[in-house]
């Protein structure tokens, strides 16, 4: 298999600890966002939330409304829009308005929703959230590209010769669906054409079932008749680089130990990530930072060390996969101090992200053709320089 050319990105859910000011944290996460763009990052998703009190970005689309016009170049995506809580119009018209604000930035990425305590806010029972996505989404399809009107009626939305003011600026809309474990995510983004954006990957289960997502992708894009591209695989991952992996687990502690109690007091599903075996006595309270770490870096998809390692890490899961389209950093949360954040996303971006994008092939052929050229032609260079000496002395010796 030839060298895929791969990008980098941030998944933001964000997750924050909730004794802060929001106004803050709103600016941090925008800030992050300029930055990485400043860096070369290529993309950064940005969740939707409800509950909890850390991910608190509820409007993603209006987050990514201000974030257009902080930055120049990152492409921004709802990470996801949690179809089954709005009408598939109003999804509809705010994707195609961010289109035109962005000139084409932005990307549409769906999900039926991940937390229960949404759902419950708003009376949906959580059953139906996979089957009330389905119909949203294949409306908000319709909307976004027929050129004509759009009338469908459900148990929960109606559209009644429906159409958009505004179509949108991208000639072709950009969806991303997610991925968990089941076939779900995968099988939307074949029948489709769109995108995958894997989260499975935090147990040595959901690492083996990478390879398979794709798999899932292309056969159903076989029996819809739909074109689908590697390129757009996005595989999120826990990296966090130092100089030293001392040093990097140095930064992230105690910072992990706070992020770690703060989600196992808000969601017991993350505790599940930390107890793969199911035969084991449960496990009482929330895990430490040694816990964490250990669990995170166990699943192959995770880094608390140097460069070096993280090329390492990421090269694995390419070989796992078969190969795959963006790599995408879980970001937005409080493992290190804001200076250690960006210095680690520095190094990222001079030292990892140029294995995977090419971006340094150039320099390192150069250099390699300048030695073997500099060696060749040392006795030559020797030469001339003693040439230059003598002429040098013969002209003081004439004068």
């Amino acid at each position: 298999m030839s060298k895929r050319r791969m990008e980098f990105g941030l998944f933001m859910p964000p997750q924050h600890l909730p004794n802060q000011s929001a106004t803050r944290l709103i600016q941090r996460d925008l800030e992050l966002i300029e930055f990485a763009d400043r860096l070369g990052f290529a993309e950064a998703w940005i969740g939707e939330h409800h509950t909890g009190g850390s991910e608190i970005i509820g409007p993603s689309d209006l987050f990514i409304a201000a974030a257009v016009e902080r930055t120049k170049r990152i492409r921004l995506g709802t990470g996801v829009a949690t179809l089954p809580y709005h009408h598939p119009l109003e999804i509809a018209e705010r994707a195609a308005f961010l289109d035109h604000l962005s000139f084409g930035r932005t990307m549409l990425g769906v999900g039926p929703g991940s937390l229960p305590s949404d759902a419950h806010q708003i009376g949906l029972d959580w059953s139906k959230t996979r089957s009330r996505m389905i119909e949203s989404f294949e409306a908000i399809n319709e909307l976004l590209t027929t050129e004509g009107t759009v009338t469908r009626e459900t148990d929960w939305f109606t559209l009644n010769d429906a159409a958009l003011q505004v179509g949108p600026y991208s000639e072709r809309p950009k969806y991303v669906f997610t991925a968990m474990e089941s076939p779900f995510g995968p099988t939307l983004a074949g029948r489709y054409g769109g995108g995958l954006l894997s989260l499975s990957a935090t147990s040595a289960k959901g690492y083996g079932a990478l390879g398979q997502h794709w798999e899932v992708v292309e056969a159903e894009a076989a029996k819809s008749g739909t074109t689908v591209d590697r390129a757009d695989w996005r595989i999120v991952v826990f990296l966090h680089v130092a100089r030293t992996k001392d040093e990097a687990l140095r930064q992230v502690t105690p910072g992990l130990g706070r992020w770690t109690e703060m989600l196992g007091r808000s969601s017991e599903r993350v505790l599940g990530w930390l107890q793969p075996d199911p035969d084991a006595p449960p496990r009482v309270g929330p895990p430490s930072t040694e816990d964490l770490v250990g669990f995170l870096e166990s699943t192959k998809i995770s880094v608390f060390g140097t460069p070096e390692q993280a090329v390492e890490m990421i090269q694995g899961i390419v070989e796992q996969t078969g190969g795959f389209g963006k790599v995408l950093l879980h970001s937005g949360h409080e493992w290190a101090s804001v200076r250690d954040t960006y210095s680690s996303l520095e190094l990222i971006a001079a030292e990892v992200m140029p294995h995977f994008d090419g971006s340094f092939d150039h320099m390192l052929r150069s250099e390699e053709r300048t030695i073997v050229t500099v060696e060749e032609r040392r006795a030559e260079q020797i030469q001339s320089v003693q040439k230059a000496s003598e002429t040098y002395k013969q002209g003081l010796q004439r004068t």
